[in-house]
């Protein structure tokens, strides 16, 4: 069954919110829609025992049908582009849980691109990415998905995700919405937070009181737009963790349960990854830039270097696809010769390599910095 296929509140994955009696997570064939990705749009429970408490969608009446009225006047947009956006510090180790009341939340990191969405008077949808570029465009069908199924005012922090078989995949992201329509690779928009609802901008709220008018206003929402599956229970999330790598979930994101959403770098949200990687930034190539030889890239302490070994057949035909609009000036470099530089570059992931001359090995590309 393809994922498109799945609806909110179906699927094998277990419910958002997930404590000890759980399943410990779906196995790698689930996918987004009940599955790996995401929980489906149900809610965790209110205080009150509600789904969710107070309902984002509740601003002006429904049409008749249960759906969300659209308020013409006043507007219930209070936040709108650019929003910085809260990232992440990384950790060495899952966090762990303190006992009742647990602080921590624990979600699924996701291998997708970083989005705001922005559902805004008229009609109009914002994609924001993390350097503040509408990625709308590219997601022509996540637009229009977030324009029919949610009301004027939210804005939801999440990922954009592809998933071909039986995992997640990344590359499918950096092709265009044609080729990737073309090849059936579905993408969803996972939401993990809620930072606007219709009149209410709720940044400065706590995250558990977030989490829950995410679930309200998701309730009701269909693949491809779903939340993201969270538990509060550690040794669920340390499942998760070694379980799901095989279906493309990076790791784990830890967050603060009493935190509002601050931008910028903080220990509040904290992120465990797999891999003995690191983030860097491509900023040229060697050789044919249609079939590089090695990559020129900047890493997180500022030293530029270029990668080695020499890039696989696939990986140089793979790269030559995607930076083939980015291509900038030819250059001679006074310590790597001649190199096409990008005019926009991209987030690559790295691993360091050391040695006599420390250098990177290419692992992939991730998308824009």
């Amino acid at each position: 069954m393809r994922p498109a296929a799945r609806r909110a509140g179906g699927g094998p994955g277990p419910a958002p919110e997930s404590g000890p009696g759980a399943t410990s997570g779906p196995g790698p064939e689930a996918v987004p829609g009940g599955g790996p990705g995401a929980a489906p749009g149900t809610g965790a429970p209110g205080p009150d025992g509600t789904n969710g408490g107070e309902d984002p969608h509740d601003h002006g009446g429904t049409d008749g049908e249960g759906r969300a009225g659209r308020s013409a006047s006043p507007s219930p947009v209070v936040l709108v582009p650019p929003v910085d956006v809260v990232r992440p510090r990384s950790a060495d180790a899952i966090p762990p849980q303190k006992p009742p009341p647990h602080d921590l939340q624990y979600s699924l990191k996701l291998d997708g691109f970083r989005a705001l969405a922005f559902v805004l008077d008229a009609g109009k949808v914002v994609l924001q990415s993390r350097t503040h570029r509408d990625l709308a465009p590219e997601f022509p069908g996540i637009a229009a998905e977030l324009r029919a199924q949610l009301p004027p005012g939210i804005v939801l922090d999440g990922e954009l995700c592809a998933y071909r078989e039986g995992r997640f995949s990344f590359p499918d992201l950096l092709r265009s919405h044609a080729d990737r329509v073309r090849s059936g690779v579905p993408v969803f928009y996972v939401a993990f937070d809620l930072l606007a609802m219709p009149g209410r901008d709720l940044r400065g709220l706590p995250l558990r009181d977030r989490w829950e008018l995410l679930g309200a206003a998701l309730r009701h929402a269909e693949p491809p737009l779903q939340r993201v599956l969270a538990t509060r229970d550690e040794e669920t999330a340390r499942d998760w963790f070694r379980d799901l790598r095989e279906a493309g979930v990076e790791g784990i994101v830890a967050k603060t349960l009493a935190s509002p959403y601050r931008p910028g770098r903080g220990w509040a949200w904290r992120k465990v990854r797999h891999a003995d990687t690191t983030d860097g930034v491509l900023v040229g190539l060697t050789g044919p830039a249609d079939r590089p030889r090695a990559l020129l890239v900047r890493l997180p302490d500022d030293r530029t270097v270029l990668t080695s070994p020499r890039l696989t057949p696939a990986q140089a035909r793979l790269v030559g696809e995607l930076v083939r609009d980015r291509l900038g000036a030819s250059v001679r470099d006074p310590g790597h010769g001649p190199v096409t530089l990008l005019d926009r570059p991209l987030a690559v992931e790295l691993r360091q390599v050391a040695g006599r001359h420390e250098t990177a090995a290419f692992v992939r590309v991730r998308g824009e910095p």
